[in-house]
């Protein structure tokens, strides 16, 4: 008898976790999609919770993926914005499902868990 498990083919799902898995790079996508430009600063402020040091990292990580593009511009003090690339934007149906279901679901979290995550 055949295994169940070796019909199923894990890598399209690990490679997708691997570019958007982690606590902040779903909330980095998320405002990006919103804001269509963010620069570091507003990033940061929109995501309260999150370290210099793990925003940094989870910048350069997302634009190496090609899943957003920074631009800087050559001014002092320098520029710099971020915005989601165009293989970003394919992720973005797949974000608004997410948050569909989180709309439909809400109601069942705990009064204690904090939406904003900030």
């Amino acid at each position: 008898m055949i295994s169940p498990y070796k019909k199923v083919n894990p890598i399209p799902f690990n490679y997708t976790m691997s570019l958007i898995g982690g606590k902040w790079k779903m909330q980095i996508l998320f405002w990006l999609w919103h804001c269509e430009t963010m620069r570091y600063g507003e990033l940061k402020r929109s995501i309260n919770k999150i370290t210099h040091k793990m925003l940094a990292n989870s910048l350069k990580e997302l634009e190496a993926s090609d899943l957003i593009i920074r631009t800087e511009y050559p001014q002092i003090p320098p520029k710099v914005e971020y915005s989601l690339s165009e293989k970003g934007q394919s992720l973005m149906p797949i974000l608004h499902e997410i948050c569909m279901w989180g709309n439909k679901h809400k109601d069942e979290i705990s009064e204690d868990f904090d939406c904003n995550m900030k």
